[in-house]
């Protein structure tokens, strides 16, 4: 692997020609971002990291490679490097010898130097799922001693659609022309975006009917739009402030929250979420993931459940209508304005029980909670629920712990928390709900 020369190529965005070896060219576009006195390296791809990149090696240094794939051979731009760095970075920007599972990104504009919420765009969805799996399996292996084969499982209607159209919330800050888009990977720079093919049609109809790609905005101003899957009321926050019809809100009681429909075990259940508060943004994940843990739970009639991390009530509602009027949810949530909706969406279930506060000093004031739980479900947030939650947990001496996973080495280590304290694992299941990205969610299943 040799140092490539950096003559030719050219500032600002750049048409690079991919030469496949199946006959099918395509013409990729980047607009990158390093110095172009960053110099252009020669990789052979190795296997997939965390975190949306693949590992190379130049002259015995690992470098992290994004925008490739396992066995391709690249030219690449250093992004960060330096003597005294324990690895380097780069992106590639020219396929010398692609992959079969490269196809024509689906989004182009998160392309090397692009926007950062799409760099497995060039990556087929099959290869993609593999691609998650690898990595879960990689962090359960590294960090918790585990051997297990995990299968990635996509979202209903995701293959018809391509991966594209699934988030029913989009972030956009505007740059320093007032254009909205989105922030580059690792950097403050701002890429401006004429749409975000990620979002649901409801979402992109809101962004147009609001102007807001179009639209010029004052710099470094944050807009986040949503709009429920059902395609209700759907509502563009400014800054944290409503904006109605070109303009900001300000009456005093300004709608703030959407409602959220899912169904659930043949129920349908109805929630109220905060706009700008937590909600899985698949168009499909709430009702996935929640009859995911119904099942991975088991029978739970008349069962003491503690539900962490429960937001608004995503899970605590089915959950309550499986244990029963004789049974008891123990929720608990530390964002005030999520146990406030949560009181409004469980207000009718007598057997819930919701409490605010950080979760670990919840759990330890027992009066406050339950002193024991014959099932545990925790939907911790990316850095996972750490030591000190995790044996809270042990002390509540259930025999069955349900955790929900958003991030893979997160969930490993806290698995390895677990086996200290005797939980052994009955099953993880990984599930595709951030498509063409690197995110991937996970249920692991732990059981004494």
């Amino acid at each position: 692997m040799r140092p490539h020369v950096t003559s030719g190529i050219g500032s600002g965005t750049k048409s690079v020609r991919v030469r496949d070896t199946r006959g099918v060219s395509e013409t990729l576009n980047s607009t990158p971002t390093a110095p172009e006195s960053q110099p252009l390296v020669e990789l052979e791809v190795g296997p997939v990291a965390h975190g949306g990149h693949c590992v190379a090696r130049l002259d015995g240094r690992v470098v992290f490679v994004r925008h490739a794939l396992p066995g391709e051979r690249v030219l690449a731009r250093l992004t960060e490097e330096g003597d005294t760095a324990k690895f380097w970075r780069a992106d590639a920007i020219e396929i010398l010898e692609p992959s079969p599972d490269r196809v024509p990104a689906a989004w182009p504009a998160a392309g090397a130097g692009g926007a950062g919420g799409g760099e497995l765009s060039h990556v087929s969805l099959p290869a993609q799922r593999r691609w998650k799996a690898a990595v879960l399996q990689e962090q359960l292996k590294r960090l918790a001693s585990l051997d297990l084969q995990v299968e990635v499982e996509g979202a209903p209607g995701d293959d018809e659609r391509g991966g594209l159209g699934y988030r029913t919330r989009i972030d956009l800050v505007a740059d320093d022309k007032g254009r909205a888009g989105m922030r580059v990977f690792r950097s403050h720079d701002v890429v401006p975006l004429d749409e975000m093919p990620l979002a649901t049609p409801e979402v992109a109809a809101l962004a147009e009917a609001e102007e807001v790609f179009t639209r010029r905005w004052r710099p470094g101003t944050r807009l986040e739009l949503v709009a429920p899957a059902g395609g209700t009321d759907p509502i563009l926050l400014v800054d944290g402030v409503v904006w109605h019809s070109g303009h900001i809100d300000r009456r005093p009681h300004a709608r703030r929250a959407v409602t959220e429909t899912v169904t659930v075990a043949g129920t349908e259940h109805t929630f109220r979420v905060a706009a700008d508060g937590f909600w899985q943004v698949h168009r499909e994940a709430p009702a996935l993931l929640a009859e995911a843990v119904l099942a991975a739970a088991g029978p739970l009639e008349e069962a003491t459940v503690v539900d962490l991390y429960s937001g608004a009530g995503l899970f605590t509602l089915p959950l309550a209508d499986a244990v029963g009027e004789t049974g008891r949810v123990v929720a608990i949530e530390g964002d005030e304005r999520a146990v406030k909706d949560a009181r409004r969406n469980a207000f009718e279930k007598p057997q819930v029980e919701l409490h605010h506060g950080p979760v670990e000093k919840v759990l330890a004031a027992k009066d406050h909670a339950a002193p024991t739980a014959d099932v545990v479900v925790l939907d911790p947030p990316r850095t996972g629920a750490g030591r000190k939650v995790v044996d809270a947990v042990a002390a509540l001496q259930a025999p069955r712990v349900v955790y929900v996973a958003c991030d893979p080495a997160a969930l490993a280590r806290d698995i390895a928390y677990f086996a200290k304290h005797g939980y052994t694992v009955e099953s993880v299941t990984g599930y595709d709900l951030f498509p063409h990205t690197h995110h991937v969610e996970a249920i692991a299943v732990l059981t004494r």
